[in-house]
Protein backbone atom coordinates (compact mmCIF):
# COMPACT_ATOMS: atom_id res chain seq x y z
CA UNK A 1 0.00 0.00 0.00
CA UNK A 2 1.46 3.38 -1.03
CA UNK A 3 2.10 5.91 1.74
CA UNK A 4 0.18 9.15 1.44
CA UNK A 5 2.18 12.10 0.18
CA UNK A 6 1.33 15.76 0.55
CA UNK A 7 -0.20 17.20 -2.58
CA UNK A 8 1.27 20.30 -4.24
CA UNK A 9 -1.74 22.20 -2.92
CA UNK A 10 -0.98 21.05 0.62
CA UNK A 11 2.69 22.04 0.26
CA UNK A 12 1.64 25.50 -0.93
CA UNK A 13 -0.60 25.81 2.11
CA UNK A 14 2.26 24.90 4.47
CA UNK A 15 4.61 27.39 2.79
CA UNK A 16 1.94 30.08 3.01
CA UNK A 17 1.46 29.35 6.71
CA UNK A 18 5.20 29.58 7.32
CA UNK A 19 5.34 32.90 5.48
CA UNK A 20 2.53 34.25 7.62
CA UNK A 21 4.33 33.04 10.74
CA UNK A 22 7.55 34.77 9.63
CA UNK A 23 5.73 38.02 9.00
CA UNK A 24 3.94 37.73 12.33
CA UNK A 25 7.25 37.35 14.17
CA UNK A 26 8.70 40.34 12.37
CA UNK A 27 5.61 42.46 13.04
CA UNK A 28 5.70 41.58 16.74
CA UNK A 29 9.36 42.57 17.02
CA UNK A 30 8.86 45.83 15.11
CA UNK A 31 5.81 46.66 17.22
CA UNK A 32 7.73 46.00 20.44
CA UNK A 33 10.70 48.04 19.16
CA UNK A 34 8.42 50.96 18.21
CA UNK A 35 6.77 50.88 21.65
CA UNK A 36 10.20 50.80 23.30
CA UNK A 37 11.42 53.79 21.28
CA UNK A 38 8.26 55.67 22.22
CA UNK A 39 8.92 55.00 25.91
CA UNK A 40 12.50 56.22 25.54
CA UNK A 41 11.74 59.22 23.29
CA UNK A 42 12.74 61.75 25.96
CA UNK A 43 16.14 60.14 26.75
CA UNK A 44 16.77 59.75 23.01
CA UNK A 45 16.06 63.45 22.51
CA UNK A 46 18.34 64.34 25.42
CA UNK A 47 21.21 62.20 24.15
CA UNK A 48 20.82 63.76 20.68
CA UNK A 49 21.04 67.27 22.14
CA UNK A 50 24.01 66.21 24.26
CA UNK A 51 25.82 64.79 21.22
CA UNK A 52 25.18 67.91 19.16
CA UNK A 53 26.83 70.06 21.84
CA UNK A 54 29.71 67.70 22.64
CA UNK A 55 33.02 67.78 20.80
CA UNK A 56 33.84 64.16 21.59
CA UNK A 57 30.40 62.48 21.57
CA UNK A 58 29.19 63.91 18.26
CA UNK A 59 29.63 60.43 16.71
CA UNK A 60 26.51 59.31 18.61
CA UNK A 61 24.34 61.01 15.96
CA UNK A 62 25.55 58.50 13.34
CA UNK A 63 25.17 55.34 15.44
CA UNK A 64 21.46 54.58 14.73
CA UNK A 65 21.92 55.23 11.00
CA UNK A 66 24.95 52.92 10.78
CA UNK A 67 23.20 50.25 12.83
CA UNK A 68 20.07 50.54 10.70
CA UNK A 69 22.08 50.20 7.50
CA UNK A 70 23.91 47.13 8.80
CA UNK A 71 20.58 45.55 9.74
CA UNK A 72 19.05 46.49 6.37
CA UNK A 73 21.75 44.76 4.32
CA UNK A 74 21.20 41.61 6.38
CA UNK A 75 17.45 41.49 5.66
CA UNK A 76 17.74 38.52 3.24
CA UNK A 77 18.84 36.42 6.22
CA UNK A 78 15.61 36.80 8.18
CA UNK A 79 14.59 33.36 9.53
CA UNK A 80 12.17 33.92 12.43
CA UNK A 81 10.67 30.42 12.05
CA UNK A 82 14.01 28.75 12.86
CA UNK A 83 15.10 27.49 16.25
CA UNK A 84 14.72 30.16 18.92
CA UNK A 85 16.98 30.92 21.84
CA UNK A 86 16.00 29.65 25.28
CA UNK A 87 13.64 31.99 27.10
CA UNK A 88 16.33 32.61 29.69
CA UNK A 89 18.24 34.82 27.23
CA UNK A 90 15.37 37.25 26.81
CA UNK A 91 14.59 37.21 30.53
CA UNK A 92 18.23 37.92 31.41
CA UNK A 93 18.39 40.85 28.97
CA UNK A 94 15.09 42.31 30.20
CA UNK A 95 16.23 41.91 33.80
CA UNK A 96 19.51 43.67 33.02
CA UNK A 97 17.70 46.51 31.25
CA UNK A 98 15.24 47.03 34.08
CA UNK A 99 18.08 46.87 36.59
CA UNK A 100 19.92 49.67 34.78
CA UNK A 101 16.74 51.76 34.72
CA UNK A 102 16.37 51.32 38.48
CA UNK A 103 20.04 52.27 38.91
CA UNK A 104 19.48 55.41 36.83
CA UNK A 105 16.39 56.30 38.88
CA UNK A 106 18.25 55.84 42.17
CA UNK A 107 21.11 57.96 40.86
CA UNK A 108 18.67 60.69 39.85
CA UNK A 109 16.75 60.81 43.14
CA UNK A 110 19.65 60.11 45.53
CA UNK A 111 21.92 62.83 44.17
CA UNK A 112 21.27 66.55 44.41
CA UNK A 113 23.11 67.17 41.14
CA UNK A 114 23.28 63.94 39.13
CA UNK A 115 25.61 63.90 36.12
CA UNK A 116 23.51 64.02 32.95
CA UNK A 117 26.05 62.01 30.96
CA UNK A 118 25.94 59.16 33.48
CA UNK A 119 22.13 59.09 33.52
CA UNK A 120 22.03 59.09 29.71
CA UNK A 121 24.60 56.30 29.58
CA UNK A 122 22.64 54.06 31.95
CA UNK A 123 19.38 54.80 30.11
CA UNK A 124 20.80 54.03 26.67
CA UNK A 125 22.36 50.79 27.87
CA UNK A 126 19.01 49.82 29.39
CA UNK A 127 17.16 50.57 26.14
CA UNK A 128 19.54 48.45 24.06
CA UNK A 129 19.30 45.52 26.50
CA UNK A 130 15.50 45.65 26.41
CA UNK A 131 15.55 45.81 22.60
CA UNK A 132 17.90 42.83 22.47
CA UNK A 133 15.53 40.96 24.77
CA UNK A 134 12.65 41.53 22.34
CA UNK A 135 14.88 40.33 19.49
CA UNK A 136 15.72 37.13 21.34
CA UNK A 137 12.04 36.56 22.13
CA UNK A 138 10.51 37.20 18.71
CA UNK A 139 13.29 36.39 16.22
CA UNK A 140 14.89 33.08 15.40
CA UNK A 141 18.39 31.94 16.27
CA UNK A 142 19.60 32.18 12.67
CA UNK A 143 18.26 35.70 12.33
CA UNK A 144 20.02 36.80 15.51
CA UNK A 145 23.31 35.47 14.15
CA UNK A 146 23.20 38.18 11.49
CA UNK A 147 21.48 40.92 13.48
CA UNK A 148 23.58 40.61 16.64
CA UNK A 149 26.22 43.11 15.51
CA UNK A 150 23.77 45.90 14.50
CA UNK A 151 22.06 45.45 17.87
CA UNK A 152 25.33 45.50 19.80
CA UNK A 153 26.52 48.54 17.84
CA UNK A 154 23.65 50.51 19.36
CA UNK A 155 25.50 50.38 22.68
CA UNK A 156 27.55 53.31 21.40
CA UNK A 157 24.44 55.44 21.79
CA UNK A 158 25.49 55.67 25.43
CA UNK A 159 27.97 58.52 25.99
CA UNK A 160 31.10 57.80 27.99
CA UNK A 161 31.14 59.09 31.54
CA UNK A 162 33.41 62.03 32.30
CA UNK A 163 35.78 59.75 34.24
CA UNK A 164 36.15 57.31 31.32
CA UNK A 165 36.58 60.12 28.79
CA UNK A 166 39.24 61.81 30.93
CA UNK A 167 41.08 58.51 31.42
CA UNK A 168 41.16 57.82 27.69
CA UNK A 169 42.25 61.37 27.00
CA UNK A 170 45.09 61.19 29.53
CA UNK A 171 46.29 57.85 28.18
CA UNK A 172 46.38 59.12 24.59
CA UNK A 173 47.97 62.38 25.71
CA UNK A 174 50.91 60.64 27.40
CA UNK A 175 51.18 57.89 24.78
CA UNK A 176 51.33 60.44 21.97
CA UNK A 177 54.03 62.33 23.87
CA UNK A 178 56.19 59.21 24.07
CA UNK A 179 55.77 58.52 20.36
CA UNK A 180 56.54 62.16 19.49
CA UNK A 181 59.74 61.98 21.54
CA UNK A 182 60.80 58.91 19.55
CA UNK A 183 60.18 60.79 16.29
CA UNK A 184 62.26 63.76 17.51
CA UNK A 185 65.13 61.48 18.52
CA UNK A 186 65.10 59.62 15.20
CA UNK A 187 65.15 62.96 13.37
CA UNK A 188 68.14 64.11 15.46
CA UNK A 189 66.26 66.92 17.18
CA UNK A 190 67.54 67.67 20.72
CA UNK A 191 64.56 67.16 23.01
CA UNK A 192 63.86 66.94 26.71
CA UNK A 193 60.45 65.57 27.68
CA UNK A 194 58.84 65.75 31.11
CA UNK A 195 55.47 64.07 30.95
CA UNK A 196 53.65 65.93 28.20
CA UNK A 197 56.03 68.94 28.21
CA UNK A 198 58.70 69.24 25.50
CA UNK A 199 61.81 71.43 25.61
CA UNK A 200 63.06 71.96 22.07
CA UNK A 201 65.83 74.28 20.79
CA UNK A 202 64.44 77.78 21.37
CA UNK A 203 60.90 76.54 21.89
CA UNK A 204 58.80 74.75 24.54
CA UNK A 205 55.42 73.13 24.03
CA UNK A 206 52.93 70.82 25.72
CA UNK A 207 50.61 68.12 24.43
CA UNK A 208 47.38 69.45 25.92
CA UNK A 209 44.36 67.20 26.64
CA UNK A 210 42.50 68.63 23.65
CA UNK A 211 45.48 67.60 21.49
CA UNK A 212 45.28 63.95 22.55
CA UNK A 213 43.49 62.88 19.36
CA UNK A 214 40.62 61.28 21.27
CA UNK A 215 37.94 62.17 18.72
CA UNK A 216 39.85 60.87 15.70
CA UNK A 217 40.86 57.75 17.63
CA UNK A 218 37.22 57.03 18.43
CA UNK A 219 36.30 57.58 14.79
CA UNK A 220 38.99 55.11 13.71
CA UNK A 221 37.82 52.60 16.31
CA UNK A 222 34.21 52.72 15.08
CA UNK A 223 35.46 52.49 11.50
CA UNK A 224 37.40 49.34 12.35
CA UNK A 225 34.31 47.71 13.86
CA UNK A 226 32.13 48.46 10.84
CA UNK A 227 34.82 47.60 8.27
CA UNK A 228 35.53 44.29 9.98
CA UNK A 229 31.83 43.43 9.93
CA UNK A 230 31.45 44.32 6.26
CA UNK A 231 34.63 42.87 4.78
CA UNK A 232 35.93 40.15 7.11
CA UNK A 233 34.41 36.86 8.19
CA UNK A 234 37.08 35.54 10.54
CA UNK A 235 36.48 36.68 14.16
CA UNK A 236 40.18 36.80 14.99
CA UNK A 237 40.93 38.90 11.90
CA UNK A 238 38.19 41.30 12.93
CA UNK A 239 39.85 41.45 16.34
CA UNK A 240 43.22 42.23 14.73
CA UNK A 241 41.68 45.08 12.78
CA UNK A 242 40.27 46.57 15.99
CA UNK A 243 43.49 46.08 17.96
CA UNK A 244 45.62 47.95 15.42
CA UNK A 245 43.58 51.11 16.07
CA UNK A 246 45.49 51.95 19.26
CA UNK A 247 49.04 51.85 17.79
CA UNK A 248 47.81 53.70 14.69
CA UNK A 249 46.20 56.37 16.88
CA UNK A 250 49.38 56.86 18.90
CA UNK A 251 51.56 56.97 15.79
CA UNK A 252 49.23 59.43 14.06
CA UNK A 253 49.02 61.84 16.97
CA UNK A 254 52.69 61.49 17.88
CA UNK A 255 53.61 62.28 14.28
CA UNK A 256 51.37 65.34 14.37
CA UNK A 257 53.10 66.62 17.52
CA UNK A 258 56.46 65.95 15.86
CA UNK A 259 55.52 67.88 12.71
CA UNK A 260 54.27 70.88 14.69
CA UNK A 261 57.42 70.88 16.83
CA UNK A 262 59.67 70.71 13.80
CA UNK A 263 57.82 73.59 12.15
CA UNK A 264 58.13 75.72 15.30
CA UNK A 265 61.89 75.05 15.56
CA UNK A 266 62.84 75.10 11.88
CA UNK A 267 60.61 77.99 10.73
CA UNK A 268 59.37 80.10 13.64
CA UNK A 269 57.65 79.55 17.02
CA UNK A 270 54.48 81.23 15.74
CA UNK A 271 53.76 78.04 13.78
CA UNK A 272 52.18 76.75 17.00
CA UNK A 273 49.17 78.90 16.01
CA UNK A 274 49.20 77.79 12.39
CA UNK A 275 46.41 76.07 10.47
CA UNK A 276 48.12 72.68 10.72
CA UNK A 277 47.90 72.86 14.52
CA UNK A 278 44.34 74.08 14.92
CA UNK A 279 42.67 72.53 11.85
CA UNK A 280 45.07 69.87 10.59
CA UNK A 281 43.46 66.96 12.45
CA UNK A 282 41.50 65.65 9.44
CA UNK A 283 44.68 65.61 7.37
CA UNK A 284 46.51 63.40 9.84
CA UNK A 285 43.40 61.24 10.27
CA UNK A 286 43.34 60.70 6.51
CA UNK A 287 47.02 59.72 6.65
CA UNK A 288 46.25 57.10 9.31
CA UNK A 289 43.63 55.60 7.00
CA UNK A 290 46.36 54.62 4.53
CA UNK A 291 48.03 51.95 6.71
CA UNK A 292 44.61 51.01 8.11
CA UNK A 293 43.27 50.36 4.60
CA UNK A 294 46.38 48.37 3.65
CA UNK A 295 46.01 46.15 6.70
CA UNK A 296 42.30 45.69 6.01
CA UNK A 297 43.08 44.75 2.40
CA UNK A 298 45.71 42.24 3.50
CA UNK A 299 43.34 40.64 6.02
CA UNK A 300 40.60 40.49 3.40
CA UNK A 301 42.84 38.89 0.78
CA UNK A 302 44.27 36.41 3.29
CA UNK A 303 40.83 34.89 3.83
CA UNK A 304 39.82 31.96 1.68
CA UNK A 305 37.62 32.77 -1.34
CA UNK A 306 34.70 30.93 0.24
CA UNK A 307 35.09 32.87 3.49
CA UNK A 308 34.95 36.16 1.59
CA UNK A 309 31.60 35.37 0.02
CA UNK A 310 29.96 32.70 2.12
CA UNK A 311 28.05 33.21 5.32
CA UNK A 312 28.67 31.14 8.45
CA UNK A 313 26.88 27.78 8.38
CA UNK A 314 23.27 27.99 9.49
CA UNK A 315 21.84 25.66 12.11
Amino acid sequence: MDSARPTPKANAGIAHAQTREELAGLRKFLTAAAFLLLCFCLPLYQVTVFALHSEFSSYIILIPFISGYLAWIERPHFYPTGATLPAGWAIALWTGGLGLLIWAALTFFDSTRPELVELLGLTMYAMVLLLAGFACHFLGRRTLRYFAFPLAFLLFLAPFSAAVENSLETFLQHGSSMVAQAFFEVAGMPVLRTGTYFQLPGFNMQVAPECSGLRSSMALFLTSLVAGQLFLRSPWKRAILVLIVLPLALLRNGFRVFVIGELCVQIRPEMIDSWIHHHGGPVFFALSLIPFSLILYYLFKSESPTAQTARPPQN
